[in-house]
């Protein structure tokens, strides 16, 4: 379905480090395969106004209003469970292939798998890609299937476009509609045009082919842009002949498909010109460091007070990264008494927070670390400190003034 970016921490003016934590706004709703399932404020928008539509029509093909009413909260929820499905054949292909999934979320625009990680292959690419519509091409199958356990196949097609003159079960309505659909988003989602699946498709091929990644994203960019005027303009035309409601929809999705698409095409270009760039070549070697046996009573004092940080990287004597330590953590373990506990003991160790300082410059863009705090510690292949690079030091790699 279409996939969201989590929003990039905030470039400071600064070289001293800020932790830019991502803000959740989701509700979880549960698990599956130890996969988080959560939803965005705006899903609730999308379930209200899919439940009023329905509810409509199904008053026109169902005896009663009642009726009409339950049909259209279950197929609400049933379109949204395959949305969530969808999203979780993503997530299973991403775990096999090494990513670290964060979870899947539901909002404005349908559903978004939240990962960390990189595809290396285009197989790899391919095939993730190809796992969500494949998983909806599945429930549009068996919504059929289902439909068809209660009428028969025109009885189930007339339904299937809304038409008001057939009076129908409930479970014929249901699965009628729910295939319907599924049958749409599939087609609409199979388009190649960035960032919709069948853009990603069309990406991983033209990436096999041309054996350039990043040319490949552009390629497709430039189509998902234009897909995305088109859907602009038939707003437009819409809004024109009375349906500001479908248009109103066509041009969100149309400007959101534009803005994505636009903003992969230019991380493909800042990818070509960083495609050399090492994270040893911009990270500051001599960062200030906290060693591991120091009391917290002197760690305040002698660090956070002194230099006003809001995080320090802990190491052992023979200069291994031990982890990262928070003042917030400090003042907590402070105020609860506990100011003989050293560094090492409340540092965290987080994944997200450091990288191979033999990493290019674009993997160290995608980290999860560098968006959550502003900045990452680079070890080497013996988890030895060799620096820690910052938002600035990324910015001047650019060339980007330090205003912007």
């Amino acid at each position: 379905m279409l996939s969201r970016e989590w929003p990039r921490a905030p470039v400071t003016p600064t070289q001293r480090p800020t932790i830019q934590r991502v803000p959740t706004r989701n509700i979880q709703l549960a698990r599956v395969f130890g996969i988080r399932i959560g939803v965005d404020w705006t899903w609730f928008i999308v379930l209200f106004v899919v439940i009023f539509l329905l509810r409509g029509y199904f008053a026109q093909v169902l005896p009663s209003s009642s009726q009409a009413f339950t049909i259209a909260v279950l197929s609400a929820l049933a379109f949204f469970a395959s949305l969530v499905a969808h999203e979780l054949g993503h997530a299973v292909v991403a775990r096999r292939l090494g990513l670290q999934i964060d979870g899947v979320d539901l909002w404005l625009f349908g559903g978004f798998t939240r990962t960390r990680g990189e595809i290396s292959t285009p197989g790899g690419e391919l095939a993730l890609a190809a796992a969500g519509p494949a998983v909806t091409a599945l429930v549009t199958l068996a919504s059929i299937g289902g439909g068809l356990a209660f009428g028969s196949f025109t009885r189930l097609a007339n339904v299937a476009v809304f038409d008001s003159n057939v009076h129908a079960t409930a479970p014929l309505a249901l699965f009628a509609w729910l295939a319907t659909i599924n049958l749409f988003l599939l087609v609409f989602n199979l388009l190649p045009a960035f960032p919709l699946d069948g853009g990603r498709i069309a990406q991983a091929i033209a990436w096999r082919v041309t054996g350039d990644r990043n040319r490949a994203t552009r390629a497709c960019a430039r189509v998902g842009q234009a897909f995305g005027w088109l859907l602009i303009v038939l707003a437009v035309f819409a809004a024109a002949r009375g349906l500001l409601l479908d248009g109103v929809w066509l041009a969100l999705i149309g400007f959101y498909l534009e803005q994505t698409a636009r903003r992969a095409a230019l991380q493909s270009r800042i990818a070509d010109r960083l495609r050399d760039v090492r994270v040893a070549d911009i990270m500051d070697t001599h960062p200030p460091t906290v060693p591991a046996a120091t009391k917290l009573l002197d760690v305040e004092e002698s660090f956070f007070l002194r230099h006003r940080w809001p995080w320090f990287a802990v190491v052992d004597e023979h200069g291994h990264y031990v982890g990262l330590l928070l003042h917030e953590r400090v003042t907590h373990e402070l105020e609860r008494g506990r100011p003989a506990l050293t560094a090492a003991d409340v540092s965290d160790d987080a994944a997200p927070w450091r990288i191979d300082a033999s990493a290019t410059l674009e993997t160290l863009l995608s980290s999860e670390g560098l968006r959550a705090l502003g900045a990452v510690v680079a070890v080497d292949a013996d988890g030895v400190l060799k620096g820690v690079v910052t938002l600035q030091a990324i910015r001047s790699a650019l060339g980007a003034p330090a205003g912007v």
